[in-house]
């Protein structure tokens, strides 16, 4: 029994390739749009159905719903905006009614978008609702003031070729997922999400989960991240090194996200949730300070916010899990639910600690992550210092 999408429907929006041939011939008399790496990511994930169920970039009734309720105007939850943002010089090209081209940074035809509203994005309110702060030394609040202050809205039909994520052997739509889930028999299936490698409080985390559910999807997210997260070549590097050597073969799958990372804390941890949904998962892992960045968000607010939201309609269970730590005394990774140590006998892990440790050419011990890990981390540190 698979888990349906969002919505009910995996939507589809490429186009076939007589349709894309003929929307390239097309595309010329239309008026232009130049869109970045994270509308890219964006306008695929629309495509093969991980946004399901958006056919496009949303208007401004939806937008407003989204900021203010946390819904879309059917009244499934939604927790992020998804819009397309112009330029005014390009807005004022483009009209209600027409088509109108969008070009990928490489500059060949992306996709084109049937226009049903432009309107101006209210990137105050946006950041207050999403972001939790204005402040635009937040890197997903950054990145919003750095697009265009107008949206347009509309249905999509995608045409663009390339790839997109960088690691086409890795990369499997949500129809792949759930076919690959299928022939494994899993009928129950728990994502992880991830912008870093794994480390041991996350391969804690994974193993826990895996006791209960048929199978693991680890999806790291491979779109834009911030200038001072690990690469993702060197996180999928990471990825297959210790599911090799650590995890059971048959119940593990390795696919990429190209997903543009929000840093939105909480309200990213339901988007994940959806994306993960639409994948084809039945649960989803939220840990300590989900998609979170600085100090803008509380340790658990990502696991509260799943409080918040209709689960009936949501559909995915959130797997909800303390800090993790590596316990001296028991010597073991655990939990405060697990451990009778002391804080001075508990070592907690994270992402940016092993970022800390590299930054300083520290290699991280074994009680952080697995050596075979702290050897690629090491050697990819050591060349960027040799580059600069």
């Amino acid at each position: 029994m698979t888990i349906q999408p969002y919505g009910g429907v995996l939507v589809n929006r490429e186009a076939s390739s007589r349709e894309a041939d003929d929307l390239r011939a097309a595309a010329g008399g239309m008026p232009s749009v130049q869109i970045s790496p994270w509308t890219l990511s964006d306008l695929y994930l629309i495509a093969v159905g991980g946004l399901s169920p958006l056919e496009g970039f949303m208007d401004e009734a939806s937008y407003r719903g989204v900021l203010d309720e946390m819904k879309l105007p059917g009244g499934l939850p939604w927790s992020i905006p998804v819009v397309l943002p112009v330029t005014g010089e390009e807005a004022e090209q483009l009209a209600v009614g027409q088509p109108a081209a969008l070009y990928a940074p490489d500059g060949k035809l992306a996709a084109v978008v049937d226009v049903t509203d432009i309107f101006d994005r209210d990137r105050e309110a946006e950041a207050e609702a999403v972001f939790r702060t204005p402040d635009q030394a937040h890197p997903g609040v950054a990145a919003m003031y750095r697009m265009g202050h107008k949206c347009v809205a509309g249905p999509i039909r995608y045409v663009y070729d390339e790839d997109i994520t960088g690691f086409p052997e890795d990369h499997l739509t949500p129809s792949e997922t759930r076919a690959a889930f299928a022939e494994r028999g899993w009928e129950t299936v728990v994502a992880f999400q991830t912008r870093n490698p794994i480390h041991r409080a996350h391969e804690y985390l994974q193993k826990c989960a895996l006791e209960v559910v048929d199978g693991l999807l680890v999806h790291p997210l491979v779109g834009e991240t911030k200038s001072d997260d690990i690469p993702a070549d060197v996180r999928m590097e990471c990825y297959r090194v210790i599911l090799d050597r650590y995890y059971p073969a048959d119940r593990v799958l390795l696919s990429v996200l190209p997903a543009a990372m929000r840093y939105a804390g909480p309200r990213e941890a339901i988007f994940h949730s959806i994306m993960r949904r639409n994948y084809g998962c039945t649960h989803f892992i939220v840990g300590r300070d989900h998609a979170g960045v600085g100090d803008y968000y509380g340790t658990y607010d990502a696991q509260r916010i799943f409080d918040e939201v209709d689960m009936d309609l949501l559909g995915i269970e959130p797997m909800k899990f303390e800090h993790s730590f590596y316990c001296l005394r028991t010597k073991q990774m655990a939990t405060s639910k697990t451990s009778p140590s002391s804080m001075e006998e508990r070592l907690f892990l994270s992402g940016t600690k092993v970022r800390e440790m590299l930054s300083r050419g520290e290699s991280p011990p074994e009680e952080f992550t697995r050596p075979e890990i702290a050897a690629i981390l090491m050697k990819s540190y050591q060349g960027q210092v040799s580059a600069d």
